[in-house]
């Protein structure tokens, strides 16, 4: 089955965007010639799952910044929503994260990058993600969208590495294990 992955960023407080779901605090810190291995990572992953709002938010930085196939988890959205210039390159889907998963499975993904608060949650619920790469930007913002919500179980994550940067970044790879079954 294909392996989930996460990639992400919050403000010291926990959260992956405002309440309005903007996320201009993430250029408020200069990160010049800092490389937090977002390049490696993107190599190493098949495709991108995104929920509605995170792709909305990536329509607004101009030109679409991925190469690799991106589907798009939306109950709202439909085909004729998207942009003509992206109807090859962004898929719509409907279905479970472990349908979903099963589906890119089916089309050759061994590794998807899972991305967005809501989706991130719901894979981590339903012990689709594999490992979370974390970096807290030292920014407060008060309130937001909680990269974590609320969880039936404790989901144990095992610290695999942390890195420091000039810029305050602190970026942690965790390995998301579920009590004694841990992954290797």
């Amino acid at each position: 089955m294909t392996t989930g992955h996460v990639f992400i960023a919050t403000s010291l407080d926990g959260f992956v965007a405002r309440t309005d779901h903007r996320i201009d605090w993430l250029t408020k810190q200069p990160t010049t010639g800092e490389e937090h291995g977002y390049e490696a990572f993107m190599e190493g992953v098949d495709g991108i799952i995104m929920g509605r709002g995170s792709y909305e938010n990536v329509l607004t930085f101009g030109d679409w910044p991925y190469s690799k196939p991106v589907i798009v988890m939306s109950r709202s959205l439909s085909p004729s929503d998207l942009p003509l210039a992206l109807r090859d390159k962004v898929r719509l889907t409907s279905l479970t994260p472990a349908a979903l998963m099963q589906s890119v499975a089916k089309d050759g993904w061994a590794r998807a990058y899972v991305d967005g608060g809501k989706v991130v949650q719901s894979f981590i619920r339903d012990g689709l993600i594999d490992d979370i790469v974390l970096a807290t930007i030292p920014i407060l913002i008060g309130e937001g969208l909680s990269l974590f919500g609320a969880t039936e179980e404790d989901i144990d994550l095992k610290l695999l590495n942390t890195a420091a940067f000039p810029s305050g970044i602190v970026q942690s790879h965790y390995q998301v294990t579920r009590g004694d079954n841990e992954k290797a």
